[in-house]
């Protein structure tokens, strides 16, 4: 017969047996946060190195936005991207290199850049293609990535003194390492781990630019053609205004605000009829939003809204153009401080309207009939994106926080009149915003404000120290993507190839720090510049090579 004691240890015990065991913690010596493009060079390059790693996968989506439509690649100048980037690059043109990856045309027939008889390297590709060879290359390695997001509801970071020891999981997964990369678009690792960031446009007087702030007299481009009336009842101020049209817009110019540049998808269409998908129709769809578009048509515009760059097997990157396009202008203002959920709902809303644009043009009698035939010829690419019903999965996040580091990159860099004693990585791209607002001009016609499009005049070098954040703040941390500049100097060097070179950069930082046990703060150039120059990497302009 049992005791009371012994019944109450009996229920004791099994009250435990019904707790969940808590998981061990994953360990490595760096753990690389965001499987984007970034994120997966910065992982071969740790494991290269002779290090472990921990590759996480925030999104589902291996590849970021390189995989998820972005196929016309913003190289700027093909000859400031070396190391695993070129890697990667050369890979794709020995893909296209064979015939039988011809399936749907010609290829003499396709004059894509990097694809002509004397490049190395193929720089527009489909988005299929190139997960396929990121994928190989983890393959190769024997990294799998790891799924999980970062708990963002707090404690989400375990910290000592400045130097993070763990991050944890929204699943309860604890994750340590000796160093950590943040290789999201959003930023989100830094900010949990306190680094001081930025978000928007600052003033010029803040770093001396010309670009930065609100730039209605630069906003040239992706203009209305003629006077298009924003008001619901055309004339009628008191009708209230069309949706996306911002009533205390714009700003003195010049000044500092929080506003973004606009986010769109990069759809891949296709206009051949044995792969197309017709344009899906939301089941939400408000016409009211293509109000300006129509009415910008009915002013004059004869321009086909859309701007399709052609990839392999008759397939397209197609972006913005225009006054209304894709870019669902002033609706992602809080995108990149926002929680998930918060987050999925804007995804969802700018693929409703993007959806929505698409169907328009496609379907509305107000469209003009040679545009509207152009986009009847088209539609999705039926091949692709097959799981997300041939939708581009990932938003496409031209900019969210920006790392406030221990150096900043600005317009002086970009335009070569500061050139910066440690650079890991070279830009090349024109510095370039999209428009951030729309709001009634003082004729009473609708404007868009915020396209900046200025050329740098040659490639000029990325600071180490734009990675690296503030002393006395993170000491284990680098941000490569979201890295440390101002944001008309983020606008050139936001591009795919140079985010993956300076995640190389970045890795091969952490193996130094992992080997001499300090701050990133405190690794010494003069120990990195071999480093990279014998990992390939372009470090000077003209290029000079390695002794």
């Amino acid at each position: 017969m049992r005791t009371i004691f012994s019944w109450w240890v009996w229920l004791l015990c099994a009250a435990c047996a019904l707790q969940p065991v808590p998981s061990p913690p994953l360990v490595a010596d760096v753990c690389v946060y965001g499987a984007t493009a970034a994120g997966v060079v910065a992982a071969l390059q740790v494991l290269d190195d002779g290090h472990s790693v921990i590759l996480v996968d925030c999104d589902g989506w291996i590849g970021g936005l390189t995989t998820s439509g972005l196929g016309a690649t913003d190289v700027g100048n093909k000859d400031a991207i070396g190391g695993l980037a070129r890697d990667f690059y050369r890979r794709l043109r020995k893909h296209y290199d064979d015939p039988a990856a011809w399936t749907r045309e010609e290829r003499t027939k396709f004059r894509g850049r990097g694809h002509e008889a004397s490049g190395d390297a193929a720089w527009t590709f489909e988005p299929s293609v190139a997960q396929a060879t990121l994928a190989a290359m983890l393959r190769e390695r024997g990294i799998t990535p790891l799924v999980a997001r970062l708990d963002r509801g707090g404690g989400g970071v375990d910290k000592n003194g400045a130097r993070v020891s763990g991050i944890r999981c929204e699943d309860g997964r604890l994750l340590r390492a000796r160093v950590f990369l943040d290789c999201t678009y959003e930023g989100d690792l830094l900010a949990a781990a306190g680094c001081s960031f930025a978000v928007g446009r600052e003033a010029n007087a803040t770093y001396g630019e010309t670009l930065n702030g609100v730039q209605t007299g630069n906003a040239r481009f992706h203009q209305f053609a003629g006077r298009v009336d924003p008001y619901v009842v055309p004339g009628d101020a008191s009708s209230g205004l069309l949706p996306g049209i911002d009533a205390n817009g714009p700003g003195p110019e010049g000044q500092a605000d929080a506003r973004m540049q606009a986010y769109c998808y990069r759809i891949c269409a296709t206009d051949d009829p044995g792969n197309r998908v017709p344009w899906p129709k939301p089941a939400d769809y408000d016409p009211r939003d293509f109000e300006l578009l129509l009415r910008h048509f009915e002013a004059g515009s004869t321009l086909a809204p859309w701007h399709p760059v052609g990839m392999p097997n008759r397939k397209t990157d197609s972006n913005n153009n225009g006054a209304v396009s894709t870019d669902w202008i002033g609706q992602n203002y809080d995108y990149p401080t926002a929680d998930y959920a918060t987050r999925e709902r804007i995804a969802a809303a700018h693929k409703r309207y993007q959806q929505g644009l698409l169907w328009t043009l496609a379907h509305d009698a107000r469209v003009p009939a040679k545009i509207q035939a152009e986009f009847q010829r088209f539609g999705l690419a039926a091949d692709e994106f097959v799981a997300t019903g041939h939708w581009p999965p990932l938003l496409y996040v031209r900019e969210g926080r920006r790392l406030r580091g221990e150096g900043v990159v600005t317009e002086a860099q970009c335009m070569g009149r500061l050139v910066d004693p440690d650079p890991v990585g070279m830009g090349a791209y024109a510095m370039d915003s999209h428009n951030v607002q729309r709001y009634v001009a003082a004729d009473g016609s609708v404007r868009n404000e915020g396209d900046v499009q200025v050329k740098v005049p040659q490639p000029y070098g990325i600071s180490f120290r734009a990675m690296v954040p503030k002393r006395g703040e993170v000491d284990n941390l680098l941000v490569p993507v979201c890295c440390s500049s101002s944001h008309i100097a983020y606008g050139s060097i936001r591009m795919e190839p140079v985010f993956m070179v300076l995640a190389q950069s970045a890795a091969i930082a952490a193996d130094l720090v992992l080997r001499s046990e300090s701050a990133v703060q405190d690794l010494r150039y003069e120990e990195l510049r071999p480093r990279l120059l014998a990992a390939g990497q372009v470090l000077s302009w003209p290029v000079v090579a390695p002794r």
